[in-house]
């Protein structure tokens, strides 16, 4: 279930497709409703990999600045601290706890 659906036409041709989601639909239509309208609430998955990709961005950002700054060549350096910053701050982002609302 990893379509996002926008419409309930969307909805009807997803359902039409596949027989899996049709046995949710009639055992819980409402919970099957709200999974494929908020994926990231109820996909554990999509946030793991989102955290995985930018960790290694992050990483392999690192690994290009050591390498570059040992090879002696300057040029390029400030893309990859950029890149690399940007992941790191994505990262920051994602992790830090939601503030919560009273």
């Amino acid at each position: 279930m990893a379509d996002q659906v926008h419409t309930a036409a969307e909805l009807a041709t997803v359902v039409a497709k596949n027989p899996d989601l049709q046995a949710k639909m009639k055992d819980d239509p409402v919970g099957t409703i709200n999974e494929l309208a908020a994926p990231l609430q109820s996909d554990k998955w999509i946030y793991r990999l989102v955290v995985s990709f930018l960790g290694l961005i992050a990483f392999t950002g690192l690994i290009g600045l050591i390498v570059l700054v040992a090879l002696g060549k300057p040029t390029g350096l400030e893309g990859v601290v950029a890149i690399a910053s940007a992941a790191v701050g994505a990262l920051g982002g994602l992790l830090a706890p939601s503030p919560s609302t009273k």
